[in-house]
Formats: structure tokens, C-alpha cells, sequence
């Protein structure tokens, strides 16, 4: 069965909705969340709108250190601060951040540090750089100021956020900022929506992974270190996914068929890597012949071969066995469907840029090439140039490239200089 690359996106989403707001598992879409400290909560999604709880700033406060004033009616009303003569003022105690000050007596000026709550009877603030002296005076004191407007260098309660207003909207990708405006409201943790659990399968008699007692004493003759496993374990990691793994699963389909059940109850979704193409030995198209599973051919180069459906009623995603497939796999059928269901991970920025060099495709095929790109300069615009070759197994290239070059199906010749959509990673 041959599949654009549309068409298998649309189906992958469909897979993983039907399952997750109503199947087997722990139906994750439809799950309250779960309450994470704040120091575990970026990355996360947050299951419901915030609310501030309390003003922000919970008190009127100075922006600077100097001196808290009390502007009179004159200056009030004057359009021109400047025109007003400087006032003498005598000394109040200081206010250092943490205090409760007494209340600003009239003709008194109270020396304030940046932050610190404003007096009752103040409503404007002098830095002390402005003041004559340039500093501190003893209490008691005298201190000659320029004039100045209500609410000059103060911080009005609730000037930032106001008490019951949104503060984070439910659905927010949280990251920095979230957490330290979170952590002023006074909030020690957040509920946020569950991980999907990933069971990842990697295939095949010839996989090692790496510290295997098999190669102590150097890697054994046809066989060959895990990428897959790595590869697509960091890739779901960074999309804010909960990995399981699972033992590299010999050429044997009872053998896979065992580790699936061992996971299958705990675990949201399944992705395999290997086994799904024409080849003699395909251990996971054997094992799962007589299940929900379909085996396509999608118009994608690399990473054509795909199976989708379901185990006992669980999503299962197959990606091919060549690393730079599974990999290409993952960033146009499976991060995307994550995305549009849970929030996380963000999509990866998309742009246009200027093929540095002429590049072919084969007919009827969306090529996915490895690239490295470079965004506008002063005088130039965003290029991009492949690195390595299309081959789908060229590791080398792919730690290289930081952006996915995008040829469409239908396009076979490019020109340098032509204009190719890019995804940046």
C-alpha cells in the first residue's frame, strides 16, 4: 500500500487520538495530570490555567535605591516638573527590602533600597544618584532633591499582575519564565499533563549495544553497535516523552511477540525500529501479521517503509532500520502527532532558504536531505547546503546537520540558489 507523506501523517495522528482518549492504557489525553515540584515542571505542559493568587507586586515598592518622597499638590499638578525648584528635605529612618516602614511624615524624605515596600504617605521615589549630597545622610539629617512626579521609580501594587488574573494559561509549554513568574505567586509545584510512556523495540541479530561482553575484545565480524536505540531514545527524550526500553529484540518473532506482552500494560505507546521492509527476515511484519497492523510504503526518501496501527490495543509505530530513516521518521509522522495531541514538544521552526548548490530527487518522492543551514546576515540571505548524501546511513552527516532540507514530491531538479522549506533542529 503506497502513501504520500500526507496521507501517513493524517493516519499516525488518527492512530494515537482514537487510542489515547479511549483506549487501552492509560488514556493520556483524557488523564487530570499530575503535581510536579517546580524544579521538574519545565518542558512539562501545564494541565489547567493558573490564576495569580495574590498582586504582583504584593506591595507597592522602589524601583531604585534613594529616597521616598511625598510630592505635594503643586507639583501634582504641574505639567513641568522641572520648573519646580528642589525641596530640602530632613532624613527619615531607612527602609531596607524586608521591612514594614512607619508611615512618611510630611517634609521628610526616607532613604529606600530597590525593593523594599514604600511607605505609607510616599508616592514617588528620588534615586540617590540625584540627590545633593550623592548619598545617604545620617537620620535626622537634611537632603536636597529635585522635584519630581507621583509614581516616579515606584512599583504599584498588582502593576504587574493583579490577584485572580490569568497567569499561565492551561496548555502552555512551560519553560523559564513560567517557572520563575510560578514561583513569585508562591507556588512550590504545578500540575501539569502526564508523559506519554514509549516502549522502544530495536531489532535485529546483528545489533550489539555498546559495553556488550560480546565485543571486549573488539567488535565481532558482521555485527554492528546500536544507533537506533540511541538515536530515537534522545529524540523522544527531548519531545518530553518517557522512555522504556526494551532488550534488543533477536530475529525471531516469538521473541518480539514476548517482549510486547512483557510492556504492553504499562506503556502508552509502541515504536519498533527495523524489520518492516522486504527482506527475507522483517521479524516484526512476521510477528505481527495477524494484528492491527499495516505495513506501508510511504512516497519518502529516507524512510519509505512504515507500519502502523495497533497491539492488544496499544499504538504501534514502525519505523525502518537504517538510523537516518527512523530518525526522519520521527520528525515527520510521530514528533509532529505528539504536538498537535499533547502540547509538547514545539515545532520545529520551519524557513525558506537558498539551495548553496544544484540538488536532485527521485521522481515521485519527498526527500529529506541532512543540511546546514545559515540564517540572514547583514547583506545576505538564509542558505542552506546538504552535508553527506542521501544514503540513510550516514551518521557522520546527521551529527553534522542542523536543519532537515525538504525537496517535495513532485520536484526532481533544484537549482543552487532555489528556495527549499527547512526544519530547523
Amino acid at each position: 500500500m503506497r502513501r504520500t507523506v500526507t496521507e501517513h501523517q493524517k493516519a499516525v495522528l488518527e492512530v494515537l487520538a482514537h487510542a489515547w482518549k479511549g483506549g487501552k492504557g492509560t488514556a493520556v489525553l483524557h488523564d487530570a495530570g499530575t503535581r510536579v515540584p517546580l524544579a521538574d515542571a519545565p518542558g512539562r505542559v501545564l494541565a489547567a490555567a493558573l490564576s495569580a493568587p495574590l498582586d504582583l507586586p504584593p506591595f507597592a515598592n522602589s524601583q531604585m535605591d534613594g529616597f521616598a518622597v511625598r510630592v505635594n499638590d503643586a507639583e501634582k499638578q504641574s505639567k513641568d516638573v522641572d520648573s519646580i525648584k528642589s525641596t530640602v528635605y530632613r532624613v527619615a529612618a531607612a527602609i531596607p527590602a524586608g521591612s514594614v516602614p512607619p508611615p512618611l511624615q510630611e517634609g521628610m524624605a526616607a532613604p529606600i533600597m530597590t525593593g523594599a515596600m514604600l511607605p505609607p504617605g510616599a508616592n514617588a521615589v528620588v534615586p540617590v544618584e540625584k540627590a545633593n549630597p550623592a548619598h545617604f545622610p545620617e537620620e535626622g539629617g537634611t537632603v536636597e532633591l529635585p522635584a519630581t512626579a507621583p509614581g516616579t521609580f515606584v512599583r504599584a501594587r498588582g502593576s504587574d499582575l493583579a490577584a485572580g488574573a490569568l497567569a499561565i494559561p492551561g496548555g502552555a509549554l512551560l519553560n523559564a519564565a513560567h517557572i520563575g513568574l510560578a514561583s513569585a505567586l508562591g507556588c512550590s509545584s504545578l500540575t501539569v499533563n502526564p508523559r506519554v510512556r514509549v516502549l522502544l523495540v530495536t531489532t535485529g541479530d546483528e545489533v550489539l549495544l555498546p559495553g556488550d561482553p560480546r565485543a571486549a575484545d573488539g567488535l565481532p565480524e558482521g555485527m554492528i553497535f546500536d544507533a537506533n536505540m540511541a538515536l530515537l531514545r534522545a529524540n523522544l527524550q527531548q519531545a518530553g516523552v518517557e522512555v522504556v526500553l526494551a532488550p534488543v529484540v533477536r530475529d525471531e518473532p516469538h521473541a518480539l511477540l514476548m517482549v510486547l506482552d512483557e510492556y504492553v500494560d504499562t506503556v502508552d505507546l509502541v515504536v519498533s525500529t527495523g524489520g518492516i521492509s522486504a527482506g527475507a527476515f522483517e521479524v516484526v511484519k512476521q510477528a505481527l501479521s495477524g494484528f492491527e497492523v499495516d505495513f506501508f510504503s510511504v512516497a519518502l526518501q529516507p524512510g519509505g517503509p512504515q507500519a502502523l496501527g495497533t497491539y492488544r490495543g496499544v499504538p504501534f509505530i514502525g519505523f525502518p532500520g537504517n538510523p537516518v530513516s527512523g530518525v526522519v521518521s520521527f520528525e515527520l509522522f510521530l514528533r509532529p502527532a505528539l504536538t498537535e495531541l499533547l502540547g509538547v514538544p514545539t515545532p520545529r521552526p520551519r524557513v525558506l532558504a537558498a539551495l548553496g548548490h544544484p540538488l536532485s530527487s527521485p521522481e515521485g518522492k519527498h526527500q529529506v536531505r541532512r543540511g546546514i543551514y545559515e540564517g540572514p546576515g547583514y547583506e545576505s540571505a538564509a542558505s542552506v547546503r546538504e552535508v553527506g548524501g542521501p544514503a540513510s546511513h550516514l551518521l557522520g552527516p546527521l551529527a553534522q546537520a542542523n536543519a532537515l532540507i525538504h525537496v517535495p514530491a513532485g520536484v526532481t531538479e533544484l537549482h543552487a540558489g532555489s528556495k527549499v522549506e527547512v526544519w530547523l533542529l
